[in-house]
């Protein structure tokens, strides 16, 4: 059964349409661990068009590094898994360096995009990736990639020192088939095979999730928009319980 980790980056984008202070993504991880979320995931962008500084200092605080929350809630700081997205960026690691979120995960970033679009090119930045791991291990931090399910990818992911992939499932969402899954499943495996932990997400949502969380290995399931989206209607402790059930 793997872990389901609730990205909660849209709650913050209904927040910044109007500039305002609510709803606010705090308070929204915090209900999404009363409906069952294993962690809390956020995409810290450089143009900052949802999540930003104050959001991801709050959560560090509360999932990583605070006792009296954690005396409060339940020890929730030694259980749920704060992982933060973010690009390969200078400005990034120096924010990561001070917060060490439990893992982090390297995604390929464009202003211009309304989600990410892919998996990280790994092959084509090998050498600025490779040394970039290095800064990050040195902190002693965890790392994923958001990488496609593409061998010669994940095996690079590997070289560079990757500590978990995190599988783009995007293709198989679009266009839930036999053949995507496969995609999906041969992917997992090979990870698993050149001794990678691995996750999955990007598109998952309640029609197509419980064949991926099927899939033998995966260690945690990333979802965020469609369980904000069915939030809006239900509550998100109701949504977060509703994903729950199909990830076991």
């Amino acid at each position: 059964m793997p872990k389901l980790c609730i990205n909660i980056d849209h709650i913050a984008t209904v927040r910044e349409a109007r500039k305002t202070i609510e709803p606010d993504p705090i308070l929204g991880a915090k209900l999404a661990i009363e409906g069952g979320a294993d962690g809390i995931t956020v995409h810290l962008r450089e143009d900052r068009r949802h999540i930003n500084d104050r959001d991801v200092l709050l959560l560090s605080q509360l999932l990583c590094h605070s006792e009296s929350f954690a005396k409060t809630q339940d020890d929730i700081s030694n259980s749920v898994l704060f992982t933060l997205e973010m690009a390969a960026t200078d400005e990034m690691l120096e924010i990561v360096s001070k917060i060490k979120p439990g893992l982090i995960t390297l995604v390929p970033e464009k202003r211009q995009e309304l989600t990410t679009e892919g998996g990280l090119n790994v092959t084509g930045q090998k050498k600025y990736l490779t040394e970039y791991l290095e800064k990050l291990h040195k902190k002693n931090l965890t790392i994923s990639i958001f990488i496609n399910a593409d061998k010669e990818q994940i095996q690079i992911a590997k070289e560079i020192g990757a500590d978990f992939i995190e599988v783009h499932t995007g293709p198989y969402a679009e266009n839930p088939n036999d053949k995507e899954l496969s995609t999906v499943k041969e992917a997992i495996e090979f990870g698993k095979s050149i001794g990678l932990k691995i996750n999955a997400g990007h598109g998952l949502n309640y029609q197509n999730t419980a064949a991926i969380a099927k899939l033998p290995d995966i260690e945690q399931l990333h979802i965020g928009h469609s369980v904000i989206s069915r939030a809006v209607i239900v509550g998100i402790k109701e949504a977060v319980r509703e994903m729950k059930l199909l990830a076991s």
